[in-house]
């Protein structure tokens, strides 16, 4: 809800889906740094409101206010990803694409675009803000992946160990290779001078180096992204107290809060502008 609603915010949001519209828009905002409320009427007049995530939309920001100066978005693409409905927002009026040819526009007396920006970490350089994927998290999560391939890679010879045999006949082949390598008695015999083979067993391969590599991995993506590694799942053997895990989650706590004034400021917006057409003022 709103505080001080004297606008009446908060009944245009519970008309418009919101245990499904604010979690969508703040989700769309964390992954592409930026998300969009596009506002549109019903058949009554009373204001609708869609989320539109940053992949497809974009437009001129101001960077006073946090409003478009105008505005663009795709609504509908065909299956191979090419729009066919478009919407260009101006603060006058709204106009809809079909197939690149405009067929509606729907002026307005707002006063903004009627597209509104919900903003994660915006700042002086990026005012669309940041994405909480950083490229240090990218990074971090693809080298974990390449330990886990190599640790599943040295777990097949940690089941089973690689074996020789040293003494053999030049002329000697073992019949079955698949049977020599699963079975657990071979039979080899001695060659034509009487010497007997002298069978053995490579060192077998510990998993212990992967699973301390996937979790400094781990660690330094618990330390960018502000968790715990009992978040990421690897818990401790000590747990630690309520205030411990209350001090750990800290970082987090700040970024969250702090997300949320932007995240609020964009939904005031979209309240704003929405009331605007409800009233028509």
């Amino acid at each position: 809800e709103f505080r001080e609603d004297l606008l009446d915010m908060t009944e245009i949001y519970q008309r418009n889906n919101p245990d499904v519209l604010f979690d969508s828009a703040m989700l769309s905002a964390l992954i592409g740094s930026c998300s969009f409320i596009y506002i549109t009427q019903d058949g009554t007049g009373f204001p609708r409101l869609q989320v539109i995530d940053g992949a497809n939309a974009t437009g001129v920001i101001d960077e006073i206010t946090g409003m478009l100066k105008e505005g663009y978005a795709v609504l509908q693409r065909d299956d191979s990803g090419n729009p066919i409905l478009e919407a260009y927002f101006t603060a006058e009026d709204t106009t809809w694409y079909e197939a690149g040819k405009p067929y509606r526009t729907d002026s307005h007396i707002a006063g903004y675009p009627l597209l509104v920006p919900i903003i994660h970490r915006p700042d002086a350089k990026r005012p669309f803000g940041h994405s909480r994927i950083s490229r240090a998290c990218m990074s971090y999560a693809e080298s974990a992946v390449r330990t886990v391939k190599r640790a599943e890679i040295s777990a097949e010879f940690y089941s089973f160990p690689q074996k020789y045999v040293t003494g053999l006949a030049q002329n000697y082949e073992i019949d079955d290779a698949w049977k020599a390598a699963m079975s657990a008695f071979i039979t080899v015999t001695k060659d034509d001078e009487g010497e007997a083979p002298k069978m053995g067993q490579f060192q077998q391969q510990s998993m212990t180096p992967h699973m301390d590599q996937l979790r400094m991995f781990a660690s330094l993506f618990a330390g960018e992204t502000s968790l715990t590694l009992d978040d990421l799942g690897f818990p401790s053997d000590n747990p630690s107290s309520s205030e411990a895990i209350k001090a750990a989650h800290e970082s987090l706590r700040l970024k969250a809060k702090k997300a949320q004034r932007t995240f609020g400021s964009g939904f005031m917006n979209a309240g704003f502008l929405a009331a605007c057409i409800r009233d028509d003022y």
